[in-house]
């Protein structure tokens, strides 16, 4: 399935390198493209991790961007290029600096990989991928958020760390904004198919809740001086993979909305089957009424950090 298969990565960070990582050592495409502004930093990167792929006896090859053309017939395009988030920096802090920054990088992958499927993984997250979405003027289903899958993974970790077992059988559900605005869903999730709400009391899911909406923050507050990556970038990992094998699966990812949940032109996570098109089908779950409150208190949040950049008239 992989065969021939070309990713692109903008930015050769902390993220971006190990998202190459990944996908080199499990020989998930053919090439990976690392793309920096500084070339001497991805070109010791790729070299390093091509060997990595040697010793692990797969076929991927890690090559270094010298300009933007070496984006040419990409599959798919992972953005991770911005400004990191700092202690006490919110993801609202980001807006303008990265909004910048993503309209630069989408010029790019708009004139050089046309028909690749675009994966923002710069925050704020919600807000970069609707910023992308408008600059490349792709169809919503090929310009996609990284989120779900990492508050989905931290949520799971949590809930292992209360119960202590079912490590690998814990399912978690998470929607809408990435941040401090997700919606975790513990109705969705579960333990070996067992109900959440069947082993644990309802305070106890609301601690696991409250940890999943901070757990960047608790990372950022360990690190001090960086931010998560090894989460954030195998979920992104897991994106491309089933978007270069068109499985099909469904996974919680950020995509513009038209008329799903009663929302338009605003961006959020939500269920969708991914594959080689991007968004192959979205789909749209039953909520309760305080779910539906809070992912209203989402789309809201979003929202309004994008009628900043259009009061800013950026989209002009």
């Amino acid at each position: 399935m992989s065969i021939g298969k070309k990713v692109s990565i903008i930015g050769a960070g902390n993220v971006g390198a190990t998202v190459a990582y990944s996908l080199a050592m499990k020989g998930s495409c053919h090439e990976v493209v690392l793309r920096d502004r500084n070339v001497e930093i991805a070109r010791g990167k790729a070299l390093d991790m091509s060997q990595a792929a040697n010793a692990a006896r797969q076929h991927t090859i890690v090559t270094v961007a010298e300009d933007a053309a070496c984006m040419a017939n990409s599959d798919v395009v992972v953005i991770t290029a911005g400004s990191p988030r700092k202690p006490g920096m919110s993801r609202d802090d980001l807006l303008m600096i990265n909004a910048e920054i993503t309209k630069e990088v989408v010029a790019d992958v708009k004139k050089y990989a046309p028909e690749a499927v675009i994966i923002m993984v710069s925050n704020p997250l919600d807000v970069m991928t609707y910023v992308a979405l408008k600059e490349s003027g792709f169809p919503r289903e090929r310009v996609l958020g990284m989120a779900g899958i990492l508050d989905s993974a931290r949520m799971a970790h949590f809930i292992h760390e209360k119960i202590g077992y079912g490590a690998g059988q814990i399912r978690a559900s998470v929607m809408g904004g990435h941040g401090d605005d997700m919606v975790p869903l513990p109705k969705f999730s579960t333990i070996a198919g067992v109900p959440l709400s069947d082993i644990l009391a309802e305070e106890e899911i609301i601690e696991i809740v409250e940890r999943t909406k901070h757990g960047g923050a608790e990372i950022v507050g360990y690190l001090k001086t960086g931010s998560a990556y090894y989460a954030p970038a195998k979920s992104t990992a897991i994106m491309v993979e089933a978007i270069l094998q068109d499985t099909k699966q469904i996974h919680p990812c950020a995509v513009l909305l038209d008329g799903e949940y009663g929302y338009h032109d605003v961006v959020s996570g939500v269920p969708m089957a991914l594959g080689s098109n991007g968004a192959e089908k979205i789909f749209e779950m039953t909520l309760s009424r305080s779910q539906k409150e809070k992912f209203a208190h989402s789309i809201a949040s979003v929202r309004g950090m994008i009628n900043v950049l259009k009061d800013k008239n950026f989209f002009d």
